[in-house]
């Protein structure tokens, strides 16, 4: 029983010394949470274009390999860039894609929570025309009937800004607002005189328009003057004959100009998520293509939008480290238990290095309360013993002898008791020396 009452006490004075420990830790992990992105969800929403663009090609590619890593992509069709950014804005899409140009250049960037992720393609500007007389300055299409895309589509966007530095104003009735399938179809019949179309030279439309005998087209003669008006442009060139070397279409080498397919998210997209969407942006549009080196893309080509920091850590580094070697989900939550453990090690230690300080403190500091009442008490005796307050004397030496012995404390430390109880001992020796020597001298 004894000694059952031995460990308890023991056991107290453990968990005494341990509860501040504790506390600081579980202050430590509270505030540690704080900073541990929550689990990423499992489905996202992406804003693409018309089924029959590059944009839902890109994004039907994107889903199977984001389905292998266990998270949803849900694809939306648009009517072109202008919707995807509403949808972004509204919280309705997670994900758009954005032809280059469309987004005003903001006198503070920062400013919006849209973010770009890069770009994942060459998206050539091409503007075919009928007739004889070869174009190639867009200035020539005034007075002519030119067909600039539907209101919300990025080709209209991007076709107003280019007429309007050849000063050809928007509110020209000659402007037609119509679809790239059937704006193909009225240039092929005549109707209209030139029609712009954005999208990649596999796109159908594009590859029915090369193809039509009596049809050219725009090889931009001014093309380095418009990189310097419009930066978020580039200048490539279809050579003479890539489309048909028999038929030698087309018949020269043509220089386009071309934006940029963007990826633009908003800045609250889980970084995870982030970096599992370049993964698979880099396997879809990393290889070489008519336009484009392999490698290329995805890039940090438009500047319109602040490239979002898990895209730049991306273009730096790659892939975060755990996700090259472990399961999506797996590299997941170490990334988070990382972010808590790291901070608790750091001060766990140091904590744990002074817990037996602290402990032996403690242990000792009950004793040692014994020792100071003892100490007070005999130099009260060395220098103002008073004959008349033996007894008083007595009592405090026995309160003390009394208190030493009803101290519980661990048995590993009994010793500190026995030594107290000597000096105690000590001290009563003295007493009874002093009474002795009061004595004898009454008696002399």
């Amino acid at each position: 029983m004894e000694r059952l009452r031995a460990r308890l006490v023991a056991v107290r004075y453990l968990l005494a010394t341990a509860w501040p420990i504790v506390l600081i830790t579980a202050i430590g992990l509270i505030v540690a949470y704080q900073f541990v992105e929550p689990e990423p969800p499992r489905k996202m929403t992406i804003s693409t274009g018309s089924e029959a663009g590059a944009y839902y090609a890109y994004a039907q590619r994107y889903a199977p390999l984001l389905a292998e890593k266990g998270i949803t992509l849900e694809v939306m069709t648009s009517a072109g860039s202008l919707e995807n950014l509403q949808r972004l804005e509204s919280g309705e899409a997670d994900i758009a894609f954005v032809q280059g140009g469309i987004v005003p250049p903001a006198d503070d960037p920062e400013s919006t929570r849209l973010r770009s992720l890069g770009s994942v393609s060459y998206e050539p500007v091409w503007v075919f025309y009928g007739g004889a007389e070869p174009i190639d300055k867009l200035y020539q299409l005034a007075g002519q009937r030119v067909a600039i895309g539907e209101e919300g589509s990025g080709i209209r966007g991007l076709a107003l800004q280019l007429l309007a530095a050849n000063d050809i104003p928007a509110q020209s009735r000659n402007l037609l607002p119509m679809a790239s399938l059937a704006a193909a179809e009225a240039l092929q019949q005549g109707q209209i005189d030139a029609t712009f179309v954005v999208a990649a030279q596999e796109a159908p439309v594009v590859q029915v328009l090369l193809r039509s005998s009596g049809l050219s087209v725009v090889s931009f003669s001014q093309a380095d003057a418009y990189l310097r008006l419009f930066p978020f442009l580039s200048k490539i060139v279809l050579p003479q004959g890539v489309v048909d070397l028999v038929r030698d279409v087309p018949p020269q080498d043509t220089v386009l100009l071309a934006t940029t397919a963007n990826v633009v998210v908003r800045d609250d997209l889980h970084p995870a998520l982030a970096n599992l969407l370049l993964q698979a942006m880099t396997e879809v549009n990393g290889k070489g293509g008519f336009f484009q080196h392999a490698g290329e893309f995805p890039a940090y080509k438009d500047h319109s939008l602040v490239l979002s920091d898990d895209a730049r850590r991306y273009y730096e580094s790659g892939p975060p480290f755990l996700q090259r070697y472990l399961p999506f989900w797996l590299a997941v939550l170490v990334e988070r238990l990382f972010v808590m453990a790291l901070p608790l090690i750091m001060l766990s230690l140091p904590l744990l290095k002074l817990a037996p300080a602290i402990y032996n403190w403690r242990v000792r500091s009950k004793v040692f309360r014994c020792y100071g009442d003892l100490k007070f008490l005999e130099n009260d005796l060395r220098h103002h013993y008073d004959p008349l307050r033996h007894q008083d004397y007595v009592a405090r030496l026995d309160r003390i002898e009394e208190d030493a012995s009803t101290r519980s404390i661990p048995l590993a430390f009994t010793d500190l008791l026995y030594t107290l109880r000597e000096h105690i001992n000590l001290v009563r020796e003295k007493l009874h020396r002093l009474e002795t020597t009061d004595d004898k001298e009454k008696e002399e």
